[in-house]
Formats: C-alpha cells, sequence, structure tokens
C-alpha cells in the first residue's frame, strides 16, 4: 500500500503533495474517498495520511502505520476522531492559517448582501418585473447597524477588520478571550444573549464542539432581534438546519448566507434550498487560487516535516 495517501480533495491537483512523498522515496496515491469503507481501502499501511473531508474515524485510524500522521486540508477537524488518535499514538495536523482572508473576504460579501436585501431585489425584480425600494421592508444603514460576532479567532479578526470602515457597530461574544482582548480588535465584548438581542446581522466563527454543536437553535433564534441576518461561513451543525428554516419562514429570521451546511453537499430535498432570503454557496468561503496555494503548501511542508523527523508545527494531538 501507498506510503503517502490523499483521501480526498477539492484542489484539482496533489502536485505538492506527490513531490515531498518522491523526495522522501515514498509511494504516493490520490483518491476521492467519501465513506468510512472507502477511506479504509485506500490508506492502510499509509505512514502520511492528506485529509480534506473525509472521516477519519477510529476504525480508519486503526489501520494506518504505527506513528502515521493526519493532516488536515484547512482549519476545522470534526472529522477526524481526536481521541481515538491520542489512544493509537497518531499524530493529527491542521492547517490554520492558510486562508483566513479569503474566508473574512466571503463572510462579509455574504453579510453586506444580505444586510441590502440583495437577493430579496434580485428575485422580486425576476419574478415581477421590478420592484420598489420600500416593497421588502426598511434598511437599516450601516453606520446605525450592529454586527456581532461568535467567536474572534484568525477570520473573525480579518471580518472585523473589513467591517470597520463601513462604520457598523461590532460587538462580539468569546469565551475563550478577555474584555481587553477583544476590546483590541476594534469590538465590544458582550455576553451572547445581549448580542443576540442587539445585533442586526450575526456571523459565526467558533469551532465545532459538543459545546457549540446547534449554538443556534430554536432557543437562541427566540432571543435573536427581530430581522436581523445569520452568516456562517464556520461549521454548519453550529446551527440547527430545521429550526433556521422555521425562523425565516415566520420572519423571525430576516435572511441567512450559508456556506457550511451539517449534511454536506446539501441534500437535494433540503428545506434550505427553498427558503426564502436565503445565500447559499458550496463551502466555498476558503477558495481564492492564493488560499489553495498557501493550504497545499502548508500542507506538504508538514508532511515534510513529518517524514523527516522533524516536530510539526501545527500538531493537535
Amino acid at each position: 500500500m501507498p506510503d503517502v495517501v490523499v483521501t480526498d480533495q477539492a484542489f484539482g491537483g496533489v502536485e505538492r503533495e506527490q513531490a515531498v512523498a518522491a523526495a522522501h522515496g515514498c509511494t504516493f496515491a490520490a483518491h476521492q474517498a467519501r465513506t468510512e469503507d472507502e477511506v479504509l481501502d485506500v490508506v492502510a499501511g499509509a505512514r502520511i495520511v492528506f485529509v480534506n473531508f473525509a472521516p477519519i474515524t477510529a476504525k480508519v485510524l486503526g489501520v494506518l502505520a504505527p506513528g502515521a500522521v493526519v493532516i488536515r486540508y484547512g482549519i476545522g477537524y470534526d472529522n477526524v476522531d481526536l481521541v481515538a488518535a491520542r489512544q493509537r499514538g497518531v499524530a493529527v495536523c491542521n492547517v490554520p492559517d492558510y486562508g483566513a482572508e479569503a474566508v473574512a473576504d466571503h463572510t462579509v460579501a455574504m453579510l453586506l448582501a444580505s444586510l441590502r436585501r440583495l437577493v430579496g431585489f434580485t428575485t422580486a425584480i425576476r419574478d415581477s418585473g421590478w420592484v420598489e425600494p420600500v416593497a421588502l421592508g426598511s434598511i437599516t444603514g450601516f453606520d446605525h447597524a450592529t454586527v456581532g460576532l461568535i467567536g474572534t479567532g484568525r477570520v473573525g479578526r480579518a471580518v472585523i477588520a473589513r467591517l470597520r470602515p463601513f462604520g457598523f457597530r461590532i460587538v462580539a461574544h468569546d469565551p475563550l478571550l478577555g474584555e481587553e482582548q477583544i476590546e483590541s480588535l476594534g469590538a465590544t465584548p458582550v455576553s451572547l444573549d445581549r448580542l443576540l438581542a442587539e445585533a442586526d446581522a450575526v456571523t459565526l466563527h467558533a469551532p465545532l464542539t459538543s459545546s457549540t454543536r446547534h449554538l443556534i437553535d430554536s432557543d437562541t433564534l427566540a432571543r435573536i432581534k427581530p430581522g436581523a441576518v445569520i452568516v456562517n461561513t464556520a461549521r454548519g451543525a453550529l446551527i440547527d438546519e430545521s429550526a433556521l428554516v422555521e425562523a425565516l419562514s415566520s420572519g423571525r429570521v430576516g435572511a441567512a448566507a450559508l456556506d457550511v451546511f451539517e449534511r454536506e453537499p446539501l441534500p437535494p430535498d433540503a428545506p434550505l434550498r427553498a427558503a426564502a432570503n436565503v445565500i447559499l454557496t458550496p463551502h466555498a468561503a476558503f477558495f481564492s487560487d492564493t488560499s489553495l496555494a498557501n493550504l497545499q503548501r502548508l500542507a506538504a511542508e508538514e508532511a515534510d516535516r513529518a517524514l523527516a523527523g522533524k516536530p510539526l508545527r501545527c500538531r493537535l494531538t
């Protein structure tokens, strides 16, 4: 079996990864595995595994070579069983700093478009030929609107920097940072309840953990400012999609802009597809020529360190 394996990727090529394997005299293979069984078939005995979205379960970790290294393309790692990796002595790494700027660009683009009702205006013109500006309701000027961030990591900080020139009041909730740290970023620290009550737009930048799964659910949506916009470019399962669809239908939530979903690809019968005032993008926030080049370069460099027996840069286990 190959020493170095790419389980799946969405980049179009794996020349960097293949070159690293060749430089260390290792065999190499690239696949588009999606299920646990498919992953098991391709990674048995592998020393280095590059993974994008494929499931790296306890069973998968159990068939890797002793001392193997799993490198997750990207920031999140909820598709990798870290507990099992620790138990089996498998090192897991991520690439947290490859594309924060691109994700922030995408986040702000969706947020601005939602606040300015661009989807609603486009739909109305297509369906009716024309529409009066007031037909879709009032629009709060950016200099009178509040944006609330849940999470202020790399992406959240880049979002704040992009929003400030528009004149927004920016509030943030991040239990991992002190108030002074949040203030230094240019945001006002607030509780989650206050953020939900005051924000005209809520944007999510939290990791997916057992405590943040369905952070936005029927309870939090009941406390959100009426008509608020919700933006998610972090992890799909931060939002209970059924509750969000209901809140959109009732008008409690004015609009949503989602790049990530609980199930990806988004199922053909997913109610979100038919919901009004929704922007949907296919987990593309990370995507730019620069970010892709950075992602694969940094992942390949991590593999090079692993194969050379050097300390890993972004080790999680």
